[in-house]
């Protein structure tokens, strides 16, 4: 790991360099803004009484001054940004240190219902969501979410070569989540969508040519004014007409007006946001799909959201009293506006789904981009056609320290069912999370923890943590026979990988050992695949009968008064069971 703790530290020195130097521009910055307005004001003090020269003077020292706040505003957008890198970068030294706990652990993504999300540790503290998850759109968030919990056995090669072609772009991704940490929106992307498919034009269309020919007129009478050839009255009859004509629409701008406030900054974040894919060239063929849907008519889809967010900042100006006077008195200004952007939404309204949703997609993406960066060592699984379904050499659990890991090696056929049984705390579970995480993430076109891997893609079911509900008024053994229910209904529908942790918990061992061999038996005829691990050695029987199931264990030794794991997965059946010692060593009984 230390030469990517290297590349980490080495982005992070050249992020604080140039901020340095950004820094002191803001500094330099905000001294010629003060230098601007003090000049401009003893100038207009000096010549006061020249009334033309004190307009142009204030005029020049207002554009000067916009044209400084525009660069000052730049250069704290640019400072932010390398925050933000730097950020970036010090929070993935930390998650190489295996410190990630304070990130968003997707908490709200869980759902006991779910095929495996619950049994895997998919959500919630400590989680894979929470080691993996790079995301920084909320819409980005709820992407990868959805991609963990799919469930997809398809294009799996596809989005390999899509996470090995984002992997190598690390610069890139992190620019990318950096102008996406800066997205501050207060309407959500689903409420921006229904705002322009609901809209309802107003403005009438030979709107198109009366706002262009009256501010002609406006430049023509200001020249005319400051010529001499024409009074002040001329003006201000042109001001009152201006004023007049707007005024039959003063409400419906400011009401759009409102809503233009609201979303302005969400798509000026993402223009620059569509501006970065726009600016890489995809090679696989995943990616290069994704990029076509922001090619609109030949012209970059950053550029036309760019377009919009200008009309929604002239349309949110309406609100500053001096470009209400003056930009819709003598230009028409908010009705000109209010036509383009109603022009805009008409022609280009419907993509800014699509566009929204490419974004999100980048934003789960890039953090599978990141993981396979941080894990040079995994290894992506070779997609196989054979009886096989999975084939493991040296596997391990992500979520555990590799300086402590134990790997095992592995290989489960099509059909066949592995019984594991074990002593207490001797790695039973964490085995079948660690073999149904390798399916989760070879399906999402991840690496694995393994040296090598050969898969035959298959959907995945479990339970290993069923839960007794109060407020539902079940029990625990009720809410076990439904989730086995909705196991027994998934595989008539579909193939799946089945991964059972103690079938039958909540009843009898006498019961339990009757009803285990009877579902046993109705999952095998089901032709389907799995492991279930258990105590009751009675199982171990059905292999006997059953020629697809094959008895593997996990043991423990007593060396010395003392416990002892190796936590290797072997074939046969364990003989070692700990709980009695267990019970006297905590001195728990006698």
């Amino acid at each position: 790991m230390s030469h990517l703790a290297s590349f980490y530290e080495d982005q992070i020195k050249q992020h604080a360099a140039a901020l340095s130097k950004v820094k002191e521009q803001l500094v330099v910055s905000s001294i010629l803004r003060l230098l601007v307005f003090i000049g401009a004001a003893i100038a207009i003090s000096f010549l006061f009484g020249n009334s033309k020269l004190v307009l142009a003077i204030a005029l020049v020292a207002v554009v000067l001054f916009l044209l400084l706040i525009s660069r000052h505003t730049n250069l704290q957008y640019k400072r932010d940004i390398l925050l933000a890198l730097k950020q970036i970068n010090e929070t993935e030294i930390k998650v190489l240190k295996r410190d990630f706990y304070d990130l968003s652990d997707g908490e709200e993504f869980k759902d006991p219902t779910h095929f495996y999300s619950q049994d895997v540790d998919l959500f919630g503290k400590g989680s894979f969501y929470q080691y993996s998850n790079r995301t920084v759109l909320e819409e980005g968030s709820k992407a990868l979410a959805s991609m963990y919990k799919a469930n997809a056995i398809d294009n799996i090669v596809e989005k390999q070569q899509a996470i090995v072609e984002l992997s190598k772009e690390p610069e890139w991704r992190q620019k990318f989540s950096a102008i996406a940490s800066l997205t501050q929106t207060k309407t959500s992307t689903k409420s921006i969508q229904k705002w322009l498919s609901d809209y309802s034009p107003f403005v009438p269309k030979i709107m198109r040519y009366l706002s262009l020919c009256f501010s002609i007129l406006s430049l023509v009478l200001f020249a005319l004014y400051f010529l001499g050839y024409l009074s002040g009255w001329m003006l201000l009859l042109q001001l009152l007409i201006g004023f007049v004509i707007s005024g039959l629409y003063l409400g419906k701008i400011r009401n759009l007006g409102h809503h233009s406030s609201k979303i302005q900054s969400t798509f000026q974040q993402y223009n620059k946001l569509l501006q970065c894919i726009e600016e890489i060239d995809f090679k696989s063929q995943l990616l290069k799909e994704k990029k076509e849907l922001i090619q609109s008519e030949g012209k970059k889809a950053s550029l036309i959201l760019k377009d919009f967010s200008k009309l929604l900042g002239q349309i949110d100006q309406n609100n500053n009293v001096f470009y209400l006077i003056f930009g819709n008195g003598y230009f028409l200004r908010g009705l000109a506006t209010s036509y383009q952007l109603e022009e805009w939404i008409k022609k280009y309204g419907s993509a800014v789904q699509d566009w929204f949703e490419l974004v999100a997609f980048f934003d789960a993406y890039i953090s599978l981009g990141t993981f396979v960066f941080n894990h040079p060592n995994y290894t992506f699984p070779k997609i196989s056609a054979d009886k096989g379904v999975l084939q493991s050499i040296d596997a391990g659990h992500p979520l555990v320290d590799p300086e402590k890991s134990v790997l095992n090696n592995f290989k489960i056929d099509n059909e066949q069912f592995f019984i594991i049984t074990g002593a207490n705390m001797a790695g039973k579970s964490t085995f079948l999370r660690t073999v149904s995480l390798h399916i989760v993430m070879a399906n999402i076109g991840l690496p694995v923890c393994a040296k090598e891997v050969v898969y035959h893609p298959t959907k995945l079911i479990t339970s290993m943590r069923t839960t007794d509900s109060l407020t539902d008024d079940e029990s625990y053994f009720f809410s076990e026979l439904k989730r086995l229910k909705f196991i027994v209904d998934q595989i008539k529908k579909d193939r799946y990988f089945i991964v059972l942790d103690e079938i039958l918990k909540g009843t009898n061992s006498t019961d339990k050992a009757e009803g285990s061999r009877k579902f046993v038996e109705k999952l095998v005829d089901s032709k389907s695949t799995g492991i279930i691990a258990t105590h009751d050695l009675s199982l171990c029987e059905a292999a006997h009968t059953l020629p697809q199931i094959e008895n593997h264990y996990f043991d423990a030794e007593i060396i010395d008064n003392e416990l002892h794991f190796d936590y290797k997965f072997k074939t046969g059946i364990c003989k070692n069971m700990n709980a009695s010692f267990l019970l006297k060593k905590m001195n728990i009984v006698d």
